[in-house]
């Protein structure tokens, strides 16, 4: 699953040009039927070039010379030997725009599934059922985010509740070493193994010896795990002098119905008898809409309906009690905003490291191979300030670096400690 960090691809963005023909990779020959590998790779490239000329937000492409940049990625794309290192190419050449929302993806990473899923009525327009026969998206997996970083190290940087990572114990900070004895890959590690066991190799403490963790691939779609987590993440946080401390992890807002599984936790859910609220936004997926803010609006009424049965139902929920919200660098697009407007607004304190500052709308395109071509294509401004490559600073710093941190968390930690002294007095 996607994240922020110190990627693959970030390396190579960062080591320029030459460092490309070396990068090792792993994975299988790009193929496309009736053309050769050569043909199919500039296509490819050639399609991923003019999308960006054609849809890209600004005109002037940031002052590039887009025709000269494509000039000098092009015999390194005819050169690529796989789909891999054709995306890094690729993506080594979006970098050069030095904009967030833009980046090539393949079906070997989970982010490619979980955009097409978050785009889907989009993409359904743009040939989806080619990739997706059944017109939905999954992708064998576990559950998990986890991060390349400079060493070279598969960290999880997150485990999203209810699902076959978190079933099988696998905590923030793990290095997955190997599955099935074999390299770990985020999607080709799972093909083929839905619903049998596997054996996820893992290093919890920095320098100590491997542990063994069984766990069971499922066919993931991606907008319902990232609901069911959400509902799954809700608990209470024991907290000193019996003060309730509430805690749900948002991993999606790309839809109105996080939201709403939101509210239902807080009208009548695990979280309705909470003395305060932890509200966790990093990592994942934005999308978020600034009216979400209204849920901690505490200047507005909250009604009941109830039918002739007695099935009743809330509108507009409201949370009038003091609320925290989590953010780190994976926290980016629509959360950044319901960052800004927090803060802004003096709603509650803020607690983590500053977020992504990508803050742009984007749609995703359809390569002719099946790559994923998500692009920024409008500009943003929140309340007249402009969020792209700025970010939000919280109003609590609190570092924390997930590698064999084996499940501890800082800034939930502060989180708690700030609510409780508040409700303390």
């Amino acid at each position: 699953m996607s994240n922020v960090g110190i990627t693959r691809r970030n390396v190579l963005t960062l080591g320029g040009l030459a460092a490309l023909a070396a990068w090792p990779v792993h994975s299988q020959p790009l193929a496309q039927p009736g053309a050769s590998s050569v043909e199919a790779r500039q296509s490819t490239f050639d399609e991923v070039w003019e999308t960006v000329r054609d849809r890209f937000y600004d005109r002037d492409l940031h002052g590039l010379d887009w025709p000269a940049v494509r000039r000098r990625y092009q015999p390194l794309a005819a050169s690529a030997d796989s789909g891999e290192q054709l995306a890094v190419v690729i993506n080594t050449m979006l970098a050069e725009l030095r904009t967030s929302h833009t980046q090539f993806y393949t079906s070997e990473e989970a982010a490619y599934y979980q955009l097409a899923d978050i785009f889907i009525g989009a993409l359904r327009r743009r040939g989806l059922d080619r990739i997706f026969p059944s017109g939905e998206v999954t992708y064998p997996g576990i559950g998990a985010f986890t991060n390349e970083d400079d060493r070279r190290r598969n960290v999880v940087t997150g485990v999203v509740e209810d699902t076959p990572a978190h079933q099988a114990g696998l905590l923030i900070g793990d290095e997955i070493l190997a599955v099935d004895d074999l390299p770990f890959r985020p999607v080709a590690s799972f093909r083929g193994k839905v619903g049998d066991l596997v054996t996820l190799s893992i290093r919890r403490d920095p320098g100590g010896p491997s542990m063994a963790l069984s766990a069971s691939p499922a066919a993931i779609h991606p907008n319902a795990m990232f609901l069911r987590g959400l509902q799954a993440s809700a608990r209470v946080v024991a907290a000193a002098n019996g003060v309730r401390v509430g805690y749900v992890h948002v991993w999606s807002y790309a839809g109105g119905a996080y939201q709403r599984a939101l509210e239902d936790l807080i009208a009548d859910g695990p979280l309705r008898d909470a003395d305060a609220l932890v509200w966790d936004l990093r990592d994942g997926w934005g999308g978020a809409e600034p009216q979400y803010l209204d849920l901690f609006n505490p200047n507005a009424p909250t009604m009941q309906v109830t039918d002739r049965d007695g099935h009743t139902r809330m509108q507009d929920v409201k949370w009038r009690k003091p609320v925290v919200m989590l953010v780190n660098r994976g926290t980016r697009s629509g959360k950044e905003v319901l960052a800004y407007g927090f803060q802004r607004y003096r709603l509650g304190e803020i607690i983590g490291t500053q977020t992504a500052g990508a803050v742009l709308a984007a749609s995703v395109f359809l390569m002719s191979d099946g790559g994923l071509l998500l692009l920024a294509v409008a500009d943003v401004t929140v309340d007249g300030q402009r969020l792209e490559g700025v970010g939000v600073t919280p109003t609590i710093e609190v570092p924390f670096d997930p590698v064999y941190a084996a499940g501890r968390d800082p800034q939930l930690d502060r989180a708690v400690q700030v609510l409780s002294d508040r409700i303390r007095g």
